[in-house]
């Protein structure tokens, strides 16, 4: 009865966001509350009422899912109240009213891979820079089984804007020291990574990336591609009903490369030294490949269920070396056994089917001063994995799996799941712990 009631007030309060405003009145002015730490344009960009325009409330519901996707609110409503003269009836002002999420974050800091397991450690972030809606974070991680095994130390920023332009901008620095038990390497590297998103029409963007990963004792590898997405989606955080669909050609790698590392030095008549030959010590196991990236999602929303279809596909013809191998297994990829060097391949496609009941809406609460959001949804689902190496898929190349649990909605990691897999060709239920949507964390998993 106290879980029920508790959804209840939760879509009780959705309902009351908009409450006292009817529809059809004509806005004649927009007020702001409770923006302490955010500039008011962060806002106004993503309205969709207008001053000189009648007010709906289907509008409202479609900006507020865009404010929440800005990740720095925990409450989103809008009063109203008449304005203008007796003889100027049907006028209304706006008042949107804003709860912050906490900006600065002091936290330990936490990573979930099918590679590395769990790794923790310390992270300092500001997830709203000078208001601008720019996030900035440092963080170190190590593995907790055993303490320091394994270790990461990063730099991220990102904002959906640039000067004001809708250019979304993601920055990230890596530097990476740890075992890779699955491909069986020691991976000492760094990467410095650009990922950008022009947005020239509602639905439609424009993608670029450019990246660079010096392995250490492998190569040099540069990337770069293009791309475009079309995004109907209601939301891009818990999204309950749309369509997306990204496709990306990129280049990575240039191929082997050698390195001078020495040379012969002989004396001339005079005694001088002089260089007659250069000697090469060290040859860059290098890679060359294409790789064409599909990727389409679809959502619909039928009562508190959500049902969701996803799929992953990476094609990539070229010189692709075991570095660089996909694996699938775990929380991030295949629900349905754990990563290993039996499942690894040049080509994949992630397919998934999922059904989502909505047990808790999201909701607000404060604990000492710091505000949050959380809410909690049922899952039930199935996972389809393809690893294939040259030429086209085969069903021997196809497993199958089952999975159930409970995912917590929480501000900055999107979701932590909780997840039972179970797949008929290995016999034995799996329990998986992850981060973010695992259509995010596939595609950022192999770093």
């Amino acid at each position: 009865m106290v879980l029920f009631a508790l959804v209840s007030a939760a879509f009780a309060a959705a309902d009351s966001a908009s409450a006292g405003c009817a529809d059809g009145l004509v806005v004649a002015s927009i007020n702001f509350e409770g923006l302490v730490h955010t500039n008011s344009r962060v806002v106004e960009r993503e309205l969709v009422n207008r001053v000189g325009e009648p007010f709906a409330a289907e509008k409202f519901e479609a900006e507020k899912l865009r404010l929440q996707d800005l990740d720095l609110f925990t409450e989103i409503s809008v009063s109203c109240e008449k304005a203008g003269e007796p003889a100027e009836p049907g006028l209304v002002k706006l008042t949107y009213s804003f709860k912050e999420i906490f900006r600065w974050i002091p936290a330990p800091a936490g990573k979930k891979t099918d590679r590395d397991g769990l790794m923790l450690g310390a992270a300092l972030a500001n997830i709203n820079v000078a208001g601008e809606d720019i996030r900035l974070e440092v963080q170190y991680r190590t593995t907790v089984d055993p303490f320091f095994d394994k270790n990461e130390a990063a730099f991220y920023a990102s904002s959906p804007y640039l000067f004001g332009l809708p250019l979304g901008w993601n920055f990230e620095f890596l530097l990476t020291d740890s075992y890779d038990n699955i491909r069986g390497f020691q991976e000492k590297s760094v990467l410095l990574d650009l990922d950008l998103e022009y947005k020239f029409l509602p639905h439609l963007s424009m993608l670029g990336t450019a990246a660079y990963r010096r392995l250490r004792d492998f190569a040099n590898l540069p990337e770069f591609g293009l791309g475009f997405a079309f995004d109907y989606r209601d939301s891009k955080l818990d999204t309950r009903d749309g369509v997306y669909f990204e496709y990306m050609l990129t280049h990575v790698g240039a191929g082997e490369e050698y390195v001078a590392c020495s040379a012969n030095i002989e004396s001339d008549e005079s005694g001088g030294p002089v260089e007659t030959e250069s000697r090469f010590c060290n040859r860059d196991n290098g890679e060359n490949y294409w790789e064409l990236l599909a990727d389409a999602r679809a959502y619909k929303t039928f009562g508190r269920f959500v049902t969701g279809a996803t799929a992953l596909v990476r094609y990539r013809p070229g010189e692709v070396k075991f570095y660089d191998y996909y694996y699938h297994g775990g929380a991030n990829t295949f629900r349905g056994h754990e990563a290993d060097s039996g499942s690894l391949g040049v080509h994949e496609a992630l397919l998934t089917f999922e059904e989502r009941f909505v047990l808790l809406e999201r909701r607000s609460a404060s604990i000492a001063g710091v505000n949050f959001f959380y809410g909690v949804q049922l899952v039930a689902g199935l996972d389809g994995s393809l690893l294939w190496d040259r030429g086209r898929p085969g069903w021997d190349d196809y497993e199958g799996a089952v999975y159930g649990g409970v995912h917590l909605v929480i501000p900055a990691l999107d979701r932590i799941r909780f997840e039972v897999g179970y797949s008929p060709d290995r016999g034995e239920p799996v329990f998986y712990f992850g981060l973010f949507d695992k259509v995010t964390s596939s595609r950022w998993r192999s770093r």
